[in-house]
């Protein structure tokens, strides 16, 4: 199995190695290893940041049978390889002297050694090369839209839309755009550059906007908002 965390003398990867060091600057505890099923929902296995350089070298084990659409039972094993540009402290699990970090991973089979077909960044991954086989450079600048509704008593989400707003619209129709306002200061601290956000057409919906980026950058992108969010 090819590993681009591992340098060629045997040693960490110099990306890997800024890793390790920035979780002991920020005084990260706990790692959550992410990756997509087919459906695109984001999966994750939280291990203890002391695990950080095992888990670039060696991977971290889980069972795919389990996961919407990777394998059968039989065929169970995978492993998590993590990528590590895509490091990154949750504002949101941070504090002074404890703090959670994500990094995005690649899936491999464990039979073979090789990245999964069936993971969906490695499809992209290989669509992506074919296009550059091709002369082509993919970006992709997507709107995010999400939708915020209000809670019951005991704090449940119900289907109550959170305002009466429409398109554009300013307070006192727009009541979230101090949420909006926290949510991108949160992806501001994870690398995100916000290019604008509003409210959308219907009651409680939202967007947010981020500048364009690669193909693969963006989807990894996508789905940190979608955790964030």
């Amino acid at each position: 199995m090819t590993n681009d965390n591992v340098a060629t003398d045997g040693g960490l990867s110099p990306e890997a190695q800024r890793v390790l060091e920035e979780i002991d600057e920020r005084y990260v505890d706990f790692l959550r290893l992410q990756f997509t099923d087919i459906l695109g929902t984001v999966k994750n296995v939280s291990v203890p940041a002391d695990q950080a350089e095992k888990a670039f070298t060696e991977g971290i084990y889980f069972d795919g049978s389990s996961i919407e659409g990777f394998v059968r039972i039989q065929e169970s094993d995978m492993r998590l390889m993590p990528d590590p540009t895509t490091f990154a402290v949750l504002p949101w699990r941070e504090s002074e002297d404890a703090a959670s970090a994500r990094l995005i991973c690649d899936v491999y089979d464990t039979s073979t050694g090789e990245p999964f077909e069936g993971d969906p960044r490695q499809v992209l991954k290989r669509a992506l090369d074919r296009a550059h086989e091709m002369g082509y450079t993919v970006n992709a600048a997507p709107e995010p839209e999400f939708f915020l509704f209000e809670e019951d008593d005991d704090g449940r989400a119900t289907t109550t839309p959170s305002d009466h707003g429409g398109y554009f619209d300013l307070a006192p129709k727009d009541l979230a755009s101090d949420v909006r306002r926290d949510i991108i200061y949160g992806l501001e601290e994870m690398g995100f550059e916000i290019e604008a956000s509003h409210h959308e057409v219907a009651e409680g919906q939202h967007e947010i906007d981020f500048k364009y980026d690669d193909g693969l950058t963006t989807a990894d992108n996508i789905a940190t908002f979608r955790s964030a969010v």
